[in-house]
């Protein structure tokens, strides 16, 4: 029976995770759009301070999008282990990509394509190898692993960290360095998702007539979970206002997962009991999904589609030993130099922030 009931959780929280993954990448692209509005109408903009966008419709609705994955998200994480629904946020990359070269003429080329395929390949790998998670049901299980010594020093570690991201180095880097407000959604993700596994908690205790609004750990980790959340949403928009969305959400993701799967594997222990097989397996699709994206967006400024692939192919692009010459990815980079000064207003200038150039601190 306890079998067959775990393969139902599973079914569900993946279910949650898929349509979770689907709303929260089409939110990116309401957003988005709604802060390219407000930037014409010469509205101060999000990633300098502004919060203009409150008064956006279609900001609104990227909101309400986002609120949908977050509540898919939240009970996928109440019926399956964080290794399983973690993973499949790269979905939302995907989505997110394609969208955007849609609806925000943002190029998605061949190596963007390959990119998608194998996170969704990585994902699904990840998914198989998934580590068991040890099973809580009260709120007194949960304060345990809470005040357990490696999750203390590494709550405490997360903290300090945002603490002198958001006040230290945001003010003097976030502007030219896409890493900066990414980090703080994402190591404060981290806590999001502890706080959100407890509240699942609560909510089936809840529902079986358990009195867990008596808990004071109930309130403390809604308290947490909406500062978290707030935290998160005020530098997500600064990232998606100041850099291109191709970029922030597949490293976005990258970091948030490697985060979550940290905290995950000290609060909760899923690794302890792993096989060689499944951690090999883990970390393979782990890699395999960073490749994915990496691919997504290193080589999005390359005009390579398969309509023009065999342009490499032509005899005057080879040298004597058969080799491809330079001259092919020259003439793509002039094709997309050409393609993108023509796209450009007279009088406008646009800084390497604006391409997501990773400028060093």
């Amino acid at each position: 029976m306890n079998e067959s009931r775990g393969k139902y959780d599973f079914y569900i929280g993946l279910v949650l995770a898929i349509s979770s993954s689907l709303f929260i990448g089409g939110s990116f692209i309401l957003k988005k759009k709604g802060l390219l509005r407000l930037a014409r109408k010469g509205s101060t903009r999000a990633g300098q301070g502004g919060h203009a966008y409150l008064k956006e419709g279609l900001w609104w609705a990227g909101l309400l999008s986002m609120g949908a994955g977050e509540v898919a998200n939240f009970a996928a994480y109440a019926f399956a282990p964080a290794t399983l629904v973690t993973p499949l946020g790269a979905l939302s990359v995907l989505v997110s990509a394609i969208l955007s070269s849609y609806f925000l003429s943002e190029k998605l080329n061949l190596h963007g394509k390959i990119g998608c395929l194998l996170s969704i390949l990585g994902s699904t790998v990840m998914v198989i190898h998934a580590p068991q998670e040890e099973e809580m049901e009260t709120l007194n299980e949960m304060s345990r692993k809470l005040v357990d010594p490696g999750f203390v020093v590494f709550a405490t570690g997360v903290v300090i960290v945002s603490l002198m991201l958001i006040f230290v180095v945001g003010p003097r880097h976030g502007q030219t360095n896409i890493l900066v407000y990414i980090t703080i959604c994402s190591v404060i993700g981290a806590l999001s998702v502890s706080c959100v596994k407890g509240l699942g908690i609560a909510i089936k205790g809840l529902l079986a007539g358990k009195p867990v609004l008596s808990h004071p750990l109930s309130w403390i980790l809604l308290l947490s979970l909406i500062i978290c959340v707030s935290t998160q949403i005020n530098y997500l928009n600064r990232a998606l206002d100041i850099f291109n969305t191709s970029l922030v959400t597949p490293i976005y993701y990258v970091f948030f997962t490697t985060s979550v799967l940290t905290c995950s594997a000290i609060l909760f222990k899923e690794w302890q009991h792993m096989s060689a097989d499944d951690l090999i397996g883990t970390f393979s699709g782990f890699l395999t999904i960073i490749v994915g994206i990496f691919l997504l967006h290193a080589f999005k400024d390359i005009n390579l589609t398969l309509s023009n692939l065999p342009v490499s192919f032509r005899k005057d692009d080879h040298v004597a030993n058969g080799s491809v010459s330079s001259n092919v990815y020259e003439r793509f980079n002039h094709d997309e130099e050409s393609q993108t000064q023509s796209e450009l207003p007279s009088g406008e200038h646009f800084s390497l922030r604006r391409n997501g150039s990773l400028t060093t601190f």
